[in-house]
């Protein structure tokens, strides 16, 4: 086991260091994440409006009209329809920081390049017709959301690039020194913005005279579509759970690591399920954020929350009791860094057997229930990791009870995996304690003598 742990510690361990450092994938995660507020705003409206209780129904309809429930969809609208313009902000944002360049002039020329990028027309099908209507003049909204995600993404990392190049060449208009210091900065980026733009223009026009058409068919083609195929399976989220599990043995948030890459494509796939869920069509995808974060993660990465309830049941050594008890109260949101760093889970041989398998067997456990029909798949709602098991489970599939019944599965199937791993490394820390104590007692001893 030591040579394993070498082999972690030398290999594993500097080559994860360096993806977790990686500026370019922290800029994605953090640049996401400012979406999360307004997801979880929209979410509640979502579920005002589709709450499944028929007297509930019943009260709102008489009370607000037969519409009630397609104007509480204005706020889940004007929230999760602008995912990518939050995000082309918020990712070149946060690249510009870590390059120490003006990051607000960043994020509103990313902004702008995405915009300039997405075509000024669509296909537009009313309701009850099957013809659709060539609309110009007007961005298509669901570019704005979900399906032009990637496209911001890629636009915001490539402005940023290009911004701090020409700035740090110091290839800017100057002002003088009695000028305010945000005008200034606006002419700043006047120099790096205008060829940012210009570029950007260039490139669609060389794409519209091609059977692509734009910058977010080619996007969708090319990189979208076959990275939805690999995250949305089964066999994609074992091995991105699998990564995520490994980084964390290592010492590093792998939940973070592997939700750089991952995250956006998951949050697509929400999107897909929150206009099913909104519209009463059937769900189409069972691989989104939620599932990992409701069904995999109870209790944190690794399903900690039944080990920790093990520890309190069953564990005799002090050490393992007191951490079971300190661990509670984060362990019901979501929150085991306790666990992983007490116990420890990192860089133990015998613990990271039970870590690294529990959540594998979770996935195969939950997806396939989902895709035979036993269990509701996730409704497209951005329940916040934070929230208790049993509870999420019940949102995340939009008032399906069985969304929670999976989770009281998903727990006990990860207690029996936990149980006899946390039995043989309790033994070891009761006759480590055991030992400690004859000792202190022998000292006690010769110390009267």
């Amino acid at each position: 086991m030591s040579k394993f742990n070498r082999f972690l510690e030398d290999k594993v361990m500097v080559v994860a260091g360096k993806i977790a450092g990686q500026r370019h994938l922290q800029a994605m995660r953090d640049g996401l994440i400012l979406t999360m507020p307004l997801l979880i705003i929209g979410s509640l409206f979502l579920i005002l409006a589709n709450f499944p209780v028929e007297g509930y129904l019943n009260f709102m309809e008489k009370t607000f009209g037969e519409s009630w429930a397609s104007k509480l969809g204005y706020p889940v609208s004007a929230t999760f329809d602008i995912m990518a313009l939050i995000a082309s902000f918020g990712i070149a944002y946060r690249l510009a920081e870590k390059y120490g360049v003006d990051a607000l002039s960043a994020g509103a020329i990313s902004v702008s390049a995405f915009l300039l990028a997405t075509p000024y027309s669509f296909l537009y099908t009313p309701p009850g017709s099957e013809a659709g209507i060539e609309v110009t003049g007007g961005i298509p909204v669901a570019l704005l959301g979900s399906k032009g995600l990637f496209v911001a993404m890629i636009l915001a990392l490539v402005s940023t690039e290009i911004y701090r190049f020409i700035i740090q060449r110091n290839i800017v208009i100057k002002m003088p020194d009695g000028v305010p210091p945000a005008v200034s900065k606006s002419f700043v980026a006047l120099i790096p913005g205008f060829i940012i733009i210009t570029l950007v223009w260039i490139v669609r026009l060389a794409i519209e005279s091609t059977s692509f058409e734009s910058v977010h068919n080619i996007v969708n083609q090319l990189l979208q579509e076959p990275l939805g195929a690999l995250g949305g399976g089964l066999v994609g989220t074992v091995i991105a759970v699998l990564l995520q599990q490994l980084l964390w043995v290592c010492g590093l948030h792998g939940a973070t690591i592997v939700g750089g890459v991952m995250d956006p494509i998951w949050y697509s796939f929400m999107d897909e399920n929150r206009l099913a869920f909104q519209n009463g069509t059937e769900i189409p995808n069972i691989v989104t954020k939620q599932f990992v974060d409701v069904w995999i993660n109870m209790g944190g990465s690794g399903a900690t929350f039944t080990l920790v309830v093990a520890m309190i049941l069953f564990a005799k050594s002090q050490q393992m009791k007191q951490l079971g008890r300190l661990s509670t109260g984060p362990g019901i949101f979501n929150i085991n860094e306790p666990v992983i760093f007490g116990m420890p889970v990192v860089l133990n041989p015998l613990m990271m057997v039970p870590f690294i398998l529990t959540p594998v067997v979770l996935v195969v456990i939950t997806y396939v229930s989902m895709q035979i029909g036993l269990v509701a798949k996730p409704a497209g709602i951005a329940v916040p990791w934070t929230t208790p098991p049993i509870l999420s489970g019940y949102l995340a599939t939009g008032g399906k009870i069985s969304g929670a019944v999976i989770q009281v599965v998903n727990m006990a199937v990860a207690f029996l995996i936990y149980f006899p791993f946390l039995k043989m490394w309790d033994v070891q820390k009761y006759k480590e304690e055991r030992q400690l104590e004859d000792l202190t007692s022998t000292d006690s001893n010769v110390n009267v003598n």
